[in-house]
């Protein structure tokens, strides 16, 4: 027998990153615009674009691929910026979110939604708040707040500062090739 409280129906506005399908509550998406270009903002974490001018207020633009170390894709013409409100430090900001496409509208009650996974998705646990059943599937339910906190953000940032740069690393042993990308920048000595 299952309780009112179960049939509970929410919805949820389901997007797509690469062959994966997120989703996030309706009720936090603020609206879905065109792609448009994002300015770059020097010092911002890897995850985080730039911004935009959306009607004057400027908003943030956060790669979910890149936070998810998903596959970078190309933009077309189905790219769009879900412009959500996120609780960031106790105070309600608009982030924007790119996705590779905006796909539809959910309805998922309390039963429709399972524990998030420990294993088995590239996006952590605590960034989840479920797994939506949908009729083709599963679709991984955002949780926002945990997701674009702050702290999370610093913590992206700080984890980047960390990683060893490509140029650094796996270039012995490879037979002398060089690629001269060192000296390009280098002042000339004569």
């Amino acid at each position: 027998m299952t309780s009112g409280e179960d049939m509970v129906v929410s919805q949820y506005l389901s997007f797509r990153l690469g062959e994966e399908e997120y989703a996030v509550q309706i009720l936090r998406v603020k609206e879905i615009i065109a792609y448009t270009p994002i300015t770059k903002v020097p010092g911002m974490p890897p995850v985080v674009l730039g911004v935009i001018n959306l009607r004057g207020k400027v908003v943030p633009v956060v790669s979910l691929a890149a936070k998810f170390a998903l596959e970078a894709r190309p933009i077309t013409k189905w790219s769009c910026i879900v412009v959500v409100e996120a609780d960031m430090d106790g105070e309600r900001t608009s982030v924007g979110l790119l996705a590779d496409a905006v796909s539809q509208v959910l309805e998922l009650s309390r039963q429709d939604i399972e524990p998030p996974p420990a294993f088995g998705t590239q996006v952590h646990v605590d960034y989840l708040e479920g797994l939506g059943r949908t009729e083709g599937g599963f679709v991984l339910l955002l949780e926002l707040d945990r997701l674009l906190s702050v702290a999370e953000m610093l913590a992206v940032a700080r984890a980047a500062d960390e990683t060893p740069h490509p140029s650094h690393s796996g270039s012995e042993g490879s037979g002398g090739e060089h690629s001269g990308k060192a000296e390009a920048g280098a002042p000339e000595h004569g």
